[in-house]
């Protein structure tokens, strides 16, 4: 999964930047809002996150721009202003959910968490099942037969993508743009060696082997048996 931090304060952003990559996801970040707005329409992300008051663009007129191109990336607003007048205006212009500062790492990572699953339009919001393998988002497990697998969070991030995209190819380049951040030097090894990370995991020991290479494409992962 990855996302997009626009914040200024650069304890607050190194903070937020640090806490969502141990919990696997790629993330880049802007200080500026004119900067925010130029990732946001130029990169794919699964969800934002927007401060309000930021040098350049403030985070509310950045949040209406993107929605004006038709971007519906969600938006988790944080914000010092605290009235429930401020929130209804985030919301008005386009944010998807509002998280006052000073704020719980916890909170932040499960709001941002809830609006990537209401974008994903998941009937079962809690978990991810593909063949005999099964992911819970919550708890962040994986089991494939029962049997708990033990995952790194970016071998987590690659198998949720994945398992969102059971029997689709994904390219190398895509792999590397959900996973990394958008600045991640194309020509590296890093997706091979990640997958086969990951092929060990999942398909150790089982005759049915489920993440399968597409020579000149890429990787798929199905349960073709």
């Amino acid at each position: 999964m990855r996302l997009l931090i626009v914040e200024d304060d650069k304890k607050i952003a190194s903070f937020i930047k640090k806490g969502l990559s141990e919990a696997g996801f790629s993330v880049d970040h802007a200080d500026n809002g004119e900067d925010g707005l130029h990732l946001g329409l130029t990169e794919q992300y699964d969800a934002a996150v927007i401060d309000i008051m930021l040098p350049k663009m403030d985070g509310l007129t950045l949040i209406e721009l993107l929605r004006e191109k038709e971007n519906n990336t969600p938006v988790l607003i944080l914000s010092a202003k605290h009235s429930l007048t401020d929130r209804v205006k985030g919301i008005q212009r386009g944010g998807d959910d509002y998280l006052v500062k000073p704020f719980a790492f916890s909170e932040l990572l499960v709001r941002i968490q809830a609006l990537i699953r209401r974008a994903s339009g998941s009937v079962d919001p809690s978990s991810l099942k593909v063949g005999s393998l099964v992911m819970d988002l919550y708890k962040r497990e994986v089991y494939r037969d029962q049997e708990k697998i033990e995952l790194q969070p970016r071998e987590f991030s690659l198998l949720e993508y994945f398992m969102r995209n059971p029997g689709h190819a994904l390219s190398k380049t895509l792999i590397l743009e959900k996973i990394w951040d958008f600045n991640f030097d194309p020509q590296t090894n890093v997706v091979d060696v990640l997958v086969c990370r990951l092929r060990n995991k999942i398909d150790k020991n089982h005759e049915n082997k489920m993440i399968k290479t597409i020579r000149g494409v890429g990787y798929v992962l199905e349960d073709k048996r």
